[in-house]
């Protein structure tokens, strides 16, 4: 029923972008956002979502786009991750005559452990004329970059942020909602689904825009760093008048955190009261990991999975993830970037850089998600595992062999996850998953090495010569960093997943007691 309702909403989108005719100014109608409101932004996040659009070009010229034919050449803008959601909510704004008010000024950095302190916030003003909203949307991407979003979650401002902390809870966290990964990444919620997967789109320096499935790939933050999940935050627009059919004039005022129904710190401080400080969470009073709670809290309550099925859906996901790397890595092969002299030196900060060709063609962010997804899978199917040996009532298996059945998932969905890149001499070169599992350290993020460094493959057909292999080996210890902002760092034990399944301890089998006899488990 929510996906018909939501459908609805959207065809009645359409057929408002329809009557407003080609590159219309932006009219503000209504001074405020409801509930119909926030399900149209929704079902229109979705569609581009599912859509498969690989750019905010590609998107917004996309059959998903119901707004396309008004645009113009508006339609020609690429952005990276930060500016994403923020374009993405400024145009169905436009479109629908909502008002929209943004952060233009933070004093702090994308990096570091202290949060950014917010000094000044635009707002869309229509003076008479209506708004320019190409102009203005452009001019407001101009001003947000991933250090918008590095604030404190658990107190406001004097300005207050654009987003708030949500609760984990079913229509809480939707299609619109925010992730946002301290290390300077960004995505945008498309879809959940009934089990709580969170489904996210994210764009990078190189503008492709890539999914995946909401997890450890974006590492936890304390509440004052702002990191995880945020929706934006209830404005209204106060102070204007009626003039020609539209509102004009006024002045912003955002709703505090605790005038919203939803804001919840949960993500930051756990359900369980604690004397050290360490976050805890549990549902139904069974404990669990911070992941595991959010998927299970998001989704009103269930917490039964199948371990072969949770198998092959992230392996599937992290799937997706290495597809989206071949792509980066290909295009930086293609421009040329590889075959080029290696510069006299990386920049200080690998992660943020101001030289264009390393911020568009290294993967040092993009290389530390991915393994840092690999570890939390291990982790969790480690978990899993566990929960079965134990007997746990929330695992769902009825085979025979859970270590069979694992391992012949693994295998069958680590073929069909084959990565084939041509090597330096043009041949195909195929690599498993499990193959990449086992080279995710040596994988180079550096685009000034070979393809075959680019995924920890050396052999006779890289020409590196002796200057980048030296960059290579220093960079050595940045190919094993899971999260930059904290230093964490893994190795091939840490992403061993076949391992792990093949050395499974056999489960004592279940015994009925007698009555009156102690059972032989006891």
């Amino acid at each position: 029923m929510r996906a018909v309702l939501a459908a609805l909403i959207l065809m009645l989108g359409c057929a408002t972008a329809s009557a407003q005719g080609f590159n219309q100014p932006w009219r503000i109608t209504k001074d405020h956002w409801d509930t119909s409101d926030e399900a149209g932004f929704g079902a229109f996040i979705t569609v581009l979502g599912d859509s498969g659009c690989s750019s905010s070009q590609s998107c917004l010229r996309d059959p998903a786009n119901p707004y396309r034919s008004s645009d113009g050449r508006f339609l020609d803008i690429d952005v990276d991750c930060a500016k994403l959601p923020y374009l993405l909510r400024a145009y169905y704004a436009w479109k629908h005559g909502l008002p929209f008010s943004y952060v233009d000024g933070v004093a702090g950095s994308r990096f570091g452990h202290a949060s950014n302190r917010i000094v000044s916030r635009a707002g869309m003003i229509d003076h008479g004329g209506g708004i320019d909203g190409a102009s203005t949307i452009r001019t407001m991407l101009d001003n947000v970059y991933s250090g918008t979003f590095r604030t404190d979650a658990a107190h406001d401002s004097a300005i207050l942020a654009d987003f708030y902390s949500p609760a984990l809870a079913p229509g809480s966290i939707r299609p619109g909602t925010v992730i946002y990964d301290t290390n300077a990444h960004v995505g945008i919620v498309y879809r959940v689904d009934a089990s709580g997967r969170v489904y996210y789109m994210d764009a990078h320096p190189d503008f492709t825009i890539s999914r995946s499935v909401y997890g450890p790939q974006f590492g936890q933050s304390p509440a004052s760093l702002g990191g995880g999940l945020k929706n934006w935050r209830p404005l209204q627009l106060q102070g204007a008048h009626w003039q020609n059919g539209a509102l004009v004039g006024g002045h912003y005022a955002l709703a505090r955190d605790e005038q919203i129904a939803d804001f919840s710190l949960v993500q930051y401080l756990g359900t369980e009261p604690n004397a050290n400080g360490v976050p805890r969470w549990s549902y139904n009073s069974a404990p669990l990991s911070y992941y595991e709670y959010a998927r299970v809290a998001i989704s009103g309550g269930k917490s039964d999975f199948n371990p072969v099925y949770e198998l092959e859906a992230t392996m599937g996901t992290l799937c997706n993830d290495l597809n989206d790397r071949a792509q980066a890595v290909n295009q930086a092969v293609a421009n040329g970037v590889a075959a080029k002299p290696h510069p006299s030196a990386i920049p200080a900060n690998i992660y943020n850089s101001d030289d264009s060709e390393w911020e568009s063609y290294a993967t040092p962010a993009r290389d530390a998600r991915l393994r840092a997804a690999f570890v939390a899978f291990r982790q969790e199917l480690g978990r899993m595992i566990g929960l079965w040996l134990g007997r746990d009532p929330r695992v769902v298996y009825d085979g025979l062999n859970l270590q069979a059945d694992l391992l012949a998932a693994y295998d069958r969905q680590s073929q069909a996850c084959t990565i084939t890149w041509l090597s330096s001499d043009k041949r195909p070169v195929p690599m498993s998953f499990d193959d990449i599992s086992q080279s995710l350290f040596a994988m180079s993020f550096d685009p000034y090495n070979c393809v075959e460094l680019r995924w920890g493959r050396d052999g006779s057909g890289c020409p590196d010569q002796a200057g980048k292999r030296r960059w290579y080996g220093m960079e050595e210890q940045a190919r094993h960093v899971t999260d930059p902002d904290w230093g964490a760092i893994a190795g091939l034990a840490d992403t061993d997943i076949r391992g792990l399944i093949a050395s499974m301890p056999p489960r004592a089998p279940w015994v009925q007691p007698m009555p009156g006899r102690p059972s032989a488990l006891q």
